[in-house]
C-alpha cells in the first residue's frame, strides 16, 4: 500500500498536482502540471530522549496532555525542528515535555515506522537531578523502575519497544548497544 499523500496543491503555484513517475526517476512523486516542479515527501524524524536517574536506574515518563494519544505515558519526544541536529532536538524535546535537566549520552534506538512515514530516534540521557518542570505537552513526568511502568498506558510503539531494549540490555549485562527497529 503506497504512502497516504500530503500533497494536493503546489506549494510554488497553487494549482492541483498530478501523481505520476518523472523521467529519470522511479518512485511517483507529486508533480505540477502548471509549473512542473517536483515535490518530494520524505520521512519525518521523531527525536528524543530515554532519560536515566543513575542513583536507582529508574526512568523518566511523560504523561501526554495532548492528542494523539492524550493521558498516556512516553519518553520525551518529538518532531525535529529545521536548524537542529538530532541530538539538539531531543534534547530541546526533554527540556520543553519534561523540564528534565540531562546529560545527552549515545544514540540508542533507531525505529523506522515506515506506515507513518517517521523514522523515530532516541538517545540515552542521564538525569542531573530528580526534579522536573513539565512543560504544557505533559500532564506530569515521572521516574518508574522497570517494575512499576504502566505498559498498558504506553503511548506508542516506538516508546515500549526502546523501554524494552533498555531493560534487557540491563538485566543481561551487555552494554548498550544501538538497536535498530522496525515497527509494522
Amino acid at each position: 500500500m503506497p504512502f497516504p499523500s500530503r500533497f494536493k496543491h503546489c506549494p510554488n503555484c497553487g494549482a492541483a498536482v498530478d501523481y505520476r513517475i518523472p523521467a529519470d526517476d522511479n518512485r511517483e512523486r507529486a508533480v505540477c502540471p502548471a509549473c512542473a516542479s517536483i515535490h518530494y515527501q520524505n520521512p519525518l524524524n521523531v527525536v528524543g530522549t530515554l532519560p536515566v536517574w543513575e542513583a536507582d536506574g529508574r526512568v523518566l515518563l511523560c504523561r501526554r496532555a495532548i492528542e494523539p494519544r492524550h493521558g498516556l505515558w512516553t519518553l520525551p519526544a518529538g518532531f525535529m525542528e529545521l536548524g537542529e541536529t538530532t541530538l539538539e532536538g531531543a534534547l530541546r524535546e526533554t527540556q520543553e515535555e519534561a523540564g528534565a535537566d540531562v546529560e545527552m549520552g549515545p544514540l540508542y534506538t533507531l525505529l523506522n515506522v515506515v506506515r507513518v512515514g517517521q523514522i523515530h530516534l532516541f538517545y540515552r540521557a542521564t538525569l542531573r537531578s530528580p526534579d522536573f518542570d513539565p512543560g504544557p505537552e505533559s500532564l506530569e513526568a515521572r521516574l518508574f523502575a522497570e517494575d512499576e511502568i504502566p505498559w498498558d498506558e504506553i503511548a506508542f510503539k516506538t516508546t515500549r519497544e526502546t523501554l524494552r531494549c533498555f531493560f534487557d540490555d540491563r538485566r543481561a549485562g551487555r552494554g548498550f548497544a544501538l538497536h535498530s527497529i522496525d515497527i509494522a
